[in-house]
């Protein structure tokens, strides 16, 4: 298999193994597997490291792989965590190595993290120029289910200490090359809240004997949409977003139950907790107006990631002595979207960077859409930094 041509930076050592990387991350693209469920691509990540001379640990977070490599005398450690599952989605890309898995794809370039690292632990693997002890983390079930939390509790830092911890993603609309990495909270925190609004269901004719749960929940919808214009300070951000209405199904009754489902994004725990706090006041009492009743189940998920100040100027060094400062992207914002490489985060320091995946038709195509592809030309690069990463971090002599 030909790998793509590309002109984006990459180490000569790392480009020249680039086609197999290329066929590598194709293999799993066409073989999806959603999360806790990822055990052939688990093999294929398993079998390389060994092939390479990593120790290989099994298991941990049901399907996760850690691969470490020890060179040297120093007791430095750094973990560098890929993320392996797939989402419930139909891919329509039409590219020859599409899903072949009904309702499965990899939608968010898991794909491309896992061949990125695979291709950055071969060639770490075969200089070995560094000085220390290398954890490379292949980490299930990001999606949703909270693979890095499972990993944790399973007892990955007792295992496997880590002084810091990095990770990265690729992002469509980012030019191929570039990379960006945001100090402090970079990606927000990410909570459900299911609600349901109980009472008296009745026909719609007479409803003088009905609570009407549909009003109830209406009215609640629109409350909830004062929480973060009057509750939340303005220079402070949250989002609470009724994302499901689930009520009834025949024009002339009213149902006895009412659902809602919310997702709610914050940057601060302060601004989470008080989020979760109003939601749950303003869910009793606008179904109490109606003579209702309210159930409120809020399931904290994924907290907020925050990248360590002093690691995220030290991967931003990386790129420039690397690259050059054309390189980087410094105007990026937090995004409101989440990553359950937050958990890892929350024990150790460290960095999550997003490199480019491109723009328009090379790339650009949103992650969680059914026609996204990672952008093969990118897999070089992101290897490449993860390598000059590992060197700068475990320095010879440092």
């Amino acid at each position: 298999m030909n790998a793509p041509q590309s002109l984006l930076p990459a180490l000569d050592e790392i480009r020249a193994h680039e086609a197999e990387m290329v066929a590598i991350r194709r293999r799993i693209h066409e073989n999806p597997e959603l999360a806790y469920e990822e055990n052939a691509t688990a093999d294929l990540v398993a079998e390389c490291l060994q092939r390479w001379g990593y120790e290989v640990h099994r298991g941990l977070g049901v399907t996760g792989v850690v691969g470490t490599l020890k060179v040297g005398t120093s007791t430095r450690r750094i973990g560098l965590r890929a993320d392996m599952d797939a989402l419930p989605i139909k891919e329509t890309s039409g590219k020859p190595w599409a899903s072949k898995v009904f309702g499965k794809m990899h939608a968010c370039g898991h794909d491309g993290h896992t061949a990125m690292l695979l291709s950055a632990a071969r060639h770490l693997a075969a200089t070995q120029r560094f000085d220390g002890i290398l954890h490379v983390v292949f980490q299930p079930a990001e999606e949703g289910l909270g693979g890095a939390r499972k990993m944790l509790e399973d007892g990955f830092l007792d295992l496997f200490p880590c002084d810091a911890m990095y990770g990265m993603h690729n992002m469509p609309g980012l030019p191929a090359g570039k990379f960006a990495a945001v100090p402090g909270p970079a990606l927000a925190s990410a909570d459900t809240c299911i609600i349901k609004v109980k009472g008296k269901g009745g026909h719609g004719a007479i409803p003088q004997h009905a609570t009407d749960q549909v009003v109830a929940a209406s009215a609640m919808v629109m409350a909830l949409q004062t929480i973060v214009s009057r509750n939340v300070p303005p220079l402070d951000a949250g989002i609470v977003t009724v994302g499901a209405f689930l009520a009834g199904e025949a024009p002339n009754v009213i149902p006895g139950e009412v659902e809602l489902r919310l997702t709610v994004r914050a940057f601060r725990p302060e601004i989470r907790d008080l989020l979760q706090q109003r939601i749950t006041e303003i869910a009793h009492a606008q179904a109490a107006v109606f003579g209702a009743t309210a159930d409120v189940n809020y399931i904290r998920r994924y907290p907020v990631l925050v990248n360590d100040p002093a690691h995220t100027e030290l991967c931003r060094e990386v790129i420039r002595d690397w690259i050059g400062p054309q390189a980087l992207d410094l105007s990026r914002s937090p995004e409101t979207g989440s990553e359950d490489f937050a958990f890892f985060l929350e024990k150790v320091p460290g960095c999550y960077v997003f490199i480019g995946n491109g723009e328009g038709s090379e790339g650009g195509c949103m992650v969680h859409n059914s026609g996204y592809d990672f952008n093969d030309a990118c897999l070089s690069t992101g290897a490449s930094y993860w390598v000059r990463l590992a060197q700068t971090c475990l320095k010879v002599g440092g």
